[in-house]
């Protein structure tokens, strides 16, 4: 009896284990995003917040890579952006700091390359965000 339950405990572990590592998305992470119009770069770290992904500004460094405080930091970027399959990402909003509008985000996933383009009516701006 004792060794059936060691086994069973081995197999629902195994499985509990490989459902979460299966739910494991490549988006998660930190990601370096391009300099701004001001020459900043940010570090923004995306999450999942429940079914969906959200992102997060951590951090703001200036051309010579010094880190700089912003009003922005710890804010919002995107939130409930979700999966569409091989590696595209859409839906949900994405706030602009610079412009403070929201535009509806899309994003591809390219090895560590995320792509990430947002649109405001027929206004739109694009990024390449390396992975860190």
């Amino acid at each position: 009896m004792r060794q059936f339950s060691w086994i069973s405990f081995v197999c629902v572990a195994t499985l509990t284990c490989s459902a979460a590592w299966a739910g494991d998305d490549p988006i998660i992470g930190v990601w370096k995003t391009e300099p701004d119009r001001k020459n900043l770069t940010s570090h923004i770290k995306i999450t999942a917040c429940g079914d969906a992904f959200c992102g997060q500004i951590l951090s703001a460094y200036d051309a010579s890579g010094k880190e700089v405080q912003t009003p922005n930091i710890g804010k919002k970027l995107f939130w409930d952006v979700t999966s569409e399959g091989n590696g595209k990402y859409g839906g949900g909003e994405f706030w602009v700091p610079l412009i403070d509008v929201d535009a509806v985000p899309q994003m591809t996933l390219e090895g560590d390359t995320l792509r990430v383009n947002g649109c405001e009516h027929h206004i739109c701006a694009h990024q390449s965000w390396t992975r860190l």
